[in-house]
């Protein structure tokens, strides 16, 4: 039975992006047009997976979504998807079943090849056929089948209601790929990538770097500000700073530690940097496993959650550029709530000893939480050595932590390996659905599956029915309020949105899409003074 005493907090949506300069002044350095003097470079700490849109659910969107397309995108300032590939794209029944997109005209891959109803059709059937572990196929769960009419109108057949689905078909996942280069029932094996984004991709080194040029045959909504972006992947926030300041590159994406943050934000006027921060929905959180013979135990799980203290994390260690999260749904989103605390308050070692002894556990729990070692960050350490001073302190648990790089780590809990194990969140479009149903149901991006029939089979479908999705909250509620008293999944907190870049360079606040993927074509550098 659902608890009652939950108070809940609505915020407004999320706010717009705002730009705090650390520079004034007029001496920067800079090319004579927004084309010169070679690439802008980016630089982040999180490198692609894959380069395959029907393998990926995670950071790797940040590179496709400049070197593929998909039939709706977020332009500059959108808050909802618009046209991108599709000249048009409507519902066209009264009960969100149906849903058409006719194509721009003369739309072809970077190789030349035609890019027509057909090859959308084959990229989004691939990634359902090939139905990667972990992979965005769980996106398309109320997708019944695909239709083309002629060669430039596609059909989506859903099988229930679904407003959100153009939201679905503007995420990265559903990238449109060159059918003679990507196979129908099984991934490209290359590190080629064939699209019809702003950018192609001129040469790619695995953990590097990822050049773009622009592509030629561009058809689309971007309007490039360069002629060349490379993106540059470090494995931490001291390495990808310290080249900024060095001007090795122009702009940091992903990965600033909070001491940066601060360091920067301290160093006003002082540096040729501009902070631009912005209010963000990106989450961290914990993961318990069900096959573990621990971490299955409901009482194990809500120890944890009784003793977790996210204002310490916040505080000590990201010196509060984050904020405490007590719901999956971030602040800032319909629907949010404030769960985790309603129910357990503050840390409470004797409350958390309560739950174990009346679940008949007396002895010292052992568990080991797994964190990515290269994916989120240089912060994510210290995190998880806090973590496990605050729930060995108790004396209730035996805690050790374990690190792996990204691609090994996310193929290890693909395969059920981690009893715990930390994750980030971007969301996929600024919805408070995006932080539900990517976690429940068999087929999840945790890869650990989750049922909740009340979640998957009656609230989610609920709320797809639902066009204005202001109108939701109570659904959201009901499921958020299961998450917690499941606590299969432990929110720790909500980020900001902080992007560092060389005073010379422009457009920086503009580059991010709600789902806070950088659109790289907005960058640009200023010209000479």
């Amino acid at each position: 039975m659902l608890k009652r005493n939950r108070s809940l907090r609505h915020l407004s949506v999320i706010a717009s992006i705002t730009s705090i300069s650390l520079v004034t002044g007029c001496g920067v350095f800079s090319s004579d047009s927004a084309e010169g003097e070679g690439p802008i470079i980016v630089g982040t700490t999180s490198a692609p997976s894959t380069l395959d849109p029907a393998a990926s659910w995670d950071g790797s969107w940040e590179l496709f979504r400049n070197v593929y397309q998909t039939l709706l995108s977020y332009p500059a300032g959108a808050s909802a998807p618009e046209p991108d590939a599709a000249e048009s794209c409507r519902f066209t029944d009264n009960s969100n079943r149906t849903y058409s997109c006719k194509l721009r005209e003369g739309l072809s891959f970077s190789d030349g090849h035609a890019l027509d109803a057909e090859a959308v059709k084959h990229s989004i059937d691939r990634i359902r056929k090939i139905a990667v572990d972990g992979g965005p196929a769980g996106l398309l769960g109320s997708l019944a089948r695909v239709e083309t009419k002629g060669t430039d109108e596609v059909v989506f057949r859903l099988n229930k209601p679904d407003a959100t689905f153009p939201f679905v078909l503007a995420t990265p996942a559903m990238s449109i790929v060159d059918p003679e280069e990507y196979p129908a029932d099984a991934l490209r094996e290359d590190s080629e990538v064939t699209g019809s984004g702003p950018y192609s991709l001129e040469s790619y080194e695995e953990g590097q770097e990822a050049r773009l040029v622009r592509n030629g045959n561009y058809k689309g909504s971007a309007d490039r500000q360069n002629s060349a972006v490379t993106i540059r992947y470090f494995q931490d926030s001291d390495e990808m700073v310290g080249a900024l300041k060095d001007r090795k590159i122009d702009v940091t994406l992903r990965g600033l530690a909070a001491k940066d943050v601060v360091a920067l934000e301290d160093r006003r006027g002082k540096d040729d940097i501009q902070l631009v921060e912005g209010a963000g929905t990106e989450i961290r959180y914990l993961v318990f496993n069900p096959k573990d013979p621990w971490a299955r135990k409901a009482a194990v799980r809500k120890a944890v959650a009784q003793v977790v203290d996210r204002p310490a994390i916040a505080h000590s260690i990201y010196k509060d550029t984050v904020e405490p999260l007590y719901s999956m749904v971030p602040s800032g989103l319909a629907g949010h709530t404030t769960g985790f605390f309603d129910d357990y308050g503050s840390p409470s070692t004797s409350k958390a000893r309560q739950i174990l002894l009346e679940a008949g556990i007396s002895e010292r729990v052992p568990l080991t939480l797994w964190y990515t070692t290269d994916r989120y960050g240089s912060m994510t350490k210290p995190e998880f050595e806090e973590l496990r001073r605050q729930l060995n302190e108790t004396g209730l648990f035996s805690v050790t932590v374990k690190g792996r790089p990204w691609k090994t780590y996310e193929a290890g809990y693909r395969k059920g390996e981690y009893p715990v194990f930390g994750r980030g969140w971007f969301p996929d479009f600024p919805d408070a659905e995006n932080f539900i149903a990517p976690f429940v149901g068999e087929q999840n991006a945790l890869g650990t599956p989750y049922k909740s029939p009340e979640i998957t089979d009656v609230l989610l479908p609920e709320s797809r029915r639902r066009t204005d999705r202001g109108d939701v909250v109570e659904q959201f509620e009901k499921a958020q309020n299961i998450l917690v008293d499941d606590a299969r999944l432990l929110p720790l907190w909500q980020g900001k949105q902080y992007i560092a870049a060389s005073e010379e360079i422009s457009g920086v606040e503009r580059s991010i899409d709600p789902s806070t993927i950088m659109m790289v074509w907005e960058l640009s550098r200023k010209p000479s003074w």
